[in-house]
């Protein structure tokens, strides 16, 4: 937009205020560019300015981070305040931070409900977008297809800022080992985090409604403190012997007195935190026994994430059916022998649930009915050996489908697939990755779950399938492809080349096997990065004048039996970055300046060569 005399007055104007410090007029620029561009917007702005930025120079970064947050609106207000659950430099996955505002009602349901018919996730998308325009966050990774927010971290100061004023407005407590002692004087405490291990059992306010743990439910350096000293002793004064009988038997006395602490914990948490609404287990580490009965007492609980918790047991609990509010569960729990985990037909119980993670190898005994799960937008680790694939088509919400395992369809008319009934009817599907990494897909019925998703922009297939379903079963949308462990025996270029918004498209370990590739002319017209990696026996690969016009970002790594880089390389002006990692030593000479093929690429500013000595 164009900004007058005036306003460009103005505006350096306020930038004297904020004394040459780059992070101040980063904000202060954030705080602008909400705000319409008029000139009567700018003067209420440079009013502020001048209000908080009085006083010297070493205050004025922190003045401007506090008129940062008191500029914000309501609604954004206790949104970034939720950032203080999170350690420092702590890489915040945006989907995450969604289900946790969504559990805690801080999108409420009256947005939800909008003029524009947005569901929740919608709206907290669109407010951490705010957040970030208003330079409060800073994004560090994007979705390779729709450039979402994928991840962000917060600038030390601005973090300094969420704290002072989330403990200023008791939104929650960070509890630790050092102010353990003062939290069980507080009876009214509504959110807890815990960035390091501190006893659960100090908290006692049973009005608790979030509890977010990340670390360990009993780090290794506690078991010291809890340990008999005569246990300690022992293994001190034996760590040069060999193991005997009583070495044993003290192991297992030292075992159940730590599974009894960790079940202390978990007891403590579930008989005395009935208003529990978040529960967010982020440490890993040892679960203890198993996960008791007890967590069905949590009726409230709008999120429940267990992931990377071991236990010995690999059994969950049949009570988990009572938790009939979660919006999100996390399952992805592991077993400590290295057991499949049992889930119990429960889950068809929770119908408000919008977000489910299942352990990624179950036993053979599980098997679960979820066609009830209609608000369902996010499904991991479905198979069909323990889910059944007709109760897909049910969950008219589902935006993204993780398949881990076999995935079959029974009764599959495999020579006129159209005639079959569509697994999927979202119209909303936009991601679908299938990992197997043991069998193989029928590519027949791969094809035919693909002519159900017509929508999706991105596809991951880690699986043996052999033969690539044809152009017409792909999505027109598909913006990214990786393909590994495909084995595919035909070249996938030109049934890919053919996709008109593909812009990144990855082919690693054994994705193809043959060997020659080629890529017509006028093919992979947005294709913008490629990634051949582990193709073990691709021997040439052939460009013609005009493919990937637009490409920018060319990786080649331990394609060892390529010959040379294709000739059609010259012809691609966009080129900015070719990286070629783990190759023959012939190949980097053949790249490098005075090689032969250096001709082909020396319009690239940035050719990076590593680990070719050999």
């Amino acid at each position: 937009y164009k900004i007058d005399a005036k306003m460009q007055e103005l505006g350096e104007d306020m930038v004297k205020h904020c004394a040459g410090l780059p992070l101040a007029i980063i904000i202060l620029g954030g705080i602008l560019a909400t705000r319409y561009p008029s000139l009567t917007e700018w003067l209420k702005v440079s009013a502020n300015v001048k209000s908080y930025l009085n006083n010297d120079k070493g205050e004025v970064l922190r003045d401007v981070l506090a008129l940062s947050f008191d500029d914000l609106p309501p609604y954004l207000r206790p949104c970034f305040l939720y950032l203080s659950h999170f350690p420092e430099d702590y890489e915040i996955p945006a989907d995450r931070l969604i289900q946790l505002w969504v559990a805690e009602g801080i999108v409420s349901s009256k947005q939800e409900e909008g003029d524009e018919g947005q569901i929740a996730e919608d709206v907290a998308e669109g407010y951490l977008l705010e957040l970030a325009e208003r330079c409060m966050i800073q994004v560090r990774e994007r979705d390779i297809a729709t450039l979402k927010i994928r991840s962000f971290q917060m600038h030390d100061l601005m973090r300094d800022v969420c704290l002072s004023k989330a403990k200023q407005q008791k939104f929650l407590y960070i509890a630790d080992h050092s102010n353990e002692c003062q939290l069980s004087t507080i009876g009214r405490v509504r959110r807890v985090s815990a960035h390091k291990f501190f006893w659960i059992q100090c908290i006692k306010s049973p009005r608790l409604r979030s509890l977010l743990l990340f670390d360990e439910l009993l780090p290794n350096e506690e078991w010291e403190n809890i340990l008999p000293l005569t246990m300690i002793s022992y293994f001190e004064n034996r760590r040069e012997e060999s193991v005997n009988a009583l070495d044993c038997f003290v192991g297992v006395l030292i075992i159940s007195v730590i599974v009894t602490k960790i079940r202390g914990i978990w007891k403590y948490m579930f008989n005395n935190f009935n208003f529990l609404r978040v529960l967010y287990y982020e440490g890993g580490g040892d679960g203890g026994c198993k996960l008791p009965n007890d967590i069905g007492k949590l009726i409230h609980l709008r999120f429940l994430g267990l992931r990377g918790l071991k236990f010995l047991c690999t059994k969950l609990p049949s009570s988990l059916g009572n938790l009939r509010c979660l919006q999100t569960l996390d399952l992805r729990i592991e077993s400590l022998c290295f057991n499949p985990i049992h889930v119990p037909n429960v889950l068809w119980r929770m119908q408000q649930l919008r977000h489910l993670y299942l352990p990624e190898e179950c036993n053979r005994k599980t098997k679960l009915k979820l066609g009830t799960l209609r608000n369902l937008q996010t499904l991991v680790n479905f198979n069909t050996k323990n889910c059944y694939v007709k109760d897909l088509i049910n969950m008219t919400s589902i935006r993204e489908l993780e398949i881990r395992g076999p995935f079959n369809i029974e009764d599959c008319n495999t020579k006129e697939l159209d005639k079959n009934p569509p697994i999927i009817q979202s119209k909303y599907l936009h991601s679908l990755s299938i990992i197997n990494e043991e069998g193989i897909i029928d590519p027949r019925h791969l094809a035919h779950l693909l002519l159900s998703c017509e929508n999706i922009s991105k596809l991951s297939l880690d699986v043996e399938i052999r033969r690539l379903p044809e152009y017409h079963y792909l999505s027109s949308n598909l913006a990214y492809i990786k393909l590994r462990r495909c084995k595919l025996e035909e070249d996938p270029m030109p049934t890919l080349a053919e996709l008109p918004y593909l812009s990144m498209l990855e082919l690693h370990e054994k994705a193809f096997i043959g060997k020659e590739m080629f890529c017509s002319g006028q093919a992979f017209a947005k294709l913008e990065y490629l990634s051949l990696r582990w193709l073990n026996f691709l021997e040439e690969w052939k460009l013609s004048e005009g493919a990937m016009p637009c490409l920018r970002r060319l990786e080649i790594e331990n394609c060892r039996q390529l010959k040379m880089l294709p000739d059609g390389l010259r012809f691609i002006a966009n080129l900015q970055e070719l990286k070629i990692e783990s190759m023959p030593k012939t190949f980097k000479d053949k790249g490098e300046e005075g090689g032969e093929d250096f001709c082909k690429v020396r319009h690239v500013p940035s050719i990076i060569f590593q680990n070719c000595e050999w």
